[in-house]
C-alpha cells in the first residue's frame, strides 16, 4: 500500500514542509511505504507506475487547487489523489473538507471513500501550436487574470532572487497586483460561443469578465456559478459586461447575496455547456487564468472531461460534487 506525498520545492512556507514531514511520519507509522518526494517528474512517473501496477493508495499533493491541477495534468486518468491543503484558496479542500493538518488527513486515507468527479479542459494556441491543460475548478479571463499574472511574476522574482519565504503566496501577495491591474487595465471585449449541436452559437459578444467553473467555488466562498456541479457534465459560465472596478465591486456584492443571477441578460449571463470558444473581440491581448495559475491569452477553448478527476475524501463527505 504505497503512498506518494508531493510537495512543491518552491513553496518556501516551513510550516508546509513540516506538515507534509509530520504527515509521512504518522503515515509511516500506520504501516503505509510512504515517499516524500519534490521533484514532479519523479512525483507523476512513480505514481503512474504504482497504480498502473495496482500499489498505489493514494497520491497527496501538499499545496492547494494550482497543485491539485498539476498532479492531474501529470498522472493517468483514474489515479487518486488527495490534498494536505496548503494553498492560498484552498478552493478544492475546502469544498470537499480535506485534511488541512496530518492527523485529520490520514484519517481520510484510512477511512474514507472514492469520488470520481469531472475535470475541465482548456486548449490555448502558442505560435500556432495548441496547449492543452485540464483544470478542476475554474478558468477565467480577463482582469481576474490579469492580476494573477502579476501575482506570479512577483513570485518568480521572489524564488530567483532567494526570498526567504521563498515562492509561497498569501492573500497579502495579491495587494500590489491588484491595484496595479485596477489601474491599468482596459477592460476589452471578448466573444463567448459555446457548443450546441455540433455548432458554436454566440452567447455574448461584449463580455468584460469572463467566468467557467467546474465547481462551485471562488476567492473565499463567492457563490459565482450557484448551480455548478463536479459531475453534472457540464461548464458553468458568468459573463458580465460592465467594464470598470465599480461594475466589479456591484458583482461581487450582488454574487455574495446570492442576487446576481437575476440581472438582465444585457449585464450577466448565467448558463452551461460542454463546450466553450472564447476570442478577443478586438486585437487586444487578454489573459485567461486556471485554478489560480496563469494560462497564456485568448483564444481559447474550454471544454468538460467527464470522469477525469479521482479524489479520496472524508467518509462523511457526500458522493455527489
Amino acid at each position: 500500500m504505497k503512498i506518494i506525498i508531493s510537495v512543491n520545492p518552491k513553496a518556501g512556507r516551513s510550516s508546509s514542509r513540516l506538515r507534509a514531514e509530520e504527515l509521512f511520519e504518522r503515515l509511516q507509522g500506520k504501516g503505509y511505504e510512504a515517499e516524500l518526494l519534490t521533484d514532479i517528474d519523479e512525483v507523476a512517473d512513480k505514481a503512474n507506475r504504482y497504480f498502473s501496477d495496482g500499489e498505489l493508495k493514494v497520491l497527496i499533493g501538499v499545496g492547494g487547487d494550482g497543485t491539485a491541477a498539476t498532479l492531474v495534468n501529470r498522472t493517468t486518468q483514474g489515479l487518486p489523489i488527495t490534498l494536505l491543503s496548503a494553498g492560498t484558496a484552498n478552493l478544492i479542500s475546502k469544498h470537499f473538507r480535506l485534511g488541512n493538518t496530518p492527523a485529520k488527513l490520514v484519517d481520510i486515507v484510512e477511512n474514507g471513500h472514492l469520488v470520481t468527479l469531472d475535470a475541465g479542459k482548456a486548449v490555448s494556441f502558442v505560435e500556432g501550436k495548441s496547449v492543452e491543460r485540464i483544470f478542476l475548478v475554474m478558468v477565467s479571463c480577463g482582469l481576474d487574470a490579469d492580476i494573477v499574472n502579476g501575482v506570479h511574476s512577483r513570485r518568480e522574482e521572489r524564488y530567483r532572487s532567494g526570498h526567504k519565504k521563498g515562492a509561497h503566496i498569501s492573500y497579502l501577495s495579491y495587494i500590489k497586483p491588484i491595484l496595479h491591474s485596477l489601474s491599468t487595465y482596459k477592460y476589452p471585449d471578448m466573444k463567448v460561443e459555446q457548443l450546441i449541436d455540433g455548432n458554436y452559437i454566440t452567447v455574448d459578444e461584449r463580455t468584460k469578465w469572463g467566468f467557467f467553473f467546474n465547481l462551485n467555488r471562488y476567492g473565499w466562498g463567492l457563490p459565482l456559478a450557484p448551480f455548478a456541479k463536479g459531475n453534472d457534465g457540464k461548464i458553468d459560465h458568468v459573463l458580465f459586461r460592465g467594464g470598470s472596478c465599480i461594475c466589479g465591486v456591484f458583482y461581487t456584492v450582488l454574487a455574495q447575496l446570492y442576487v446576481h443571477r437575476f440581472l438582465p441578460n444585457s449585464i450577466a449571463k448565467l448558463g452551461q455547456a460542454e463546450k466553450y470558444r472564447i476570442t478577443s473581440a478586438s486585437n487586444n491581448t487578454i489573459p485567461f487564468q486556471s485554478d489560480g495559475d496563469p494560462g497564456g491569452c485568448l483564444p481559447i477553448e474550454i471544454e468538460i472531461v467527464k470522469d477525469r478527476f479521482t479524489l479520496l475524501v472524508g467518509k462523511n463527505t457526500k458522493r455527489n460534487a
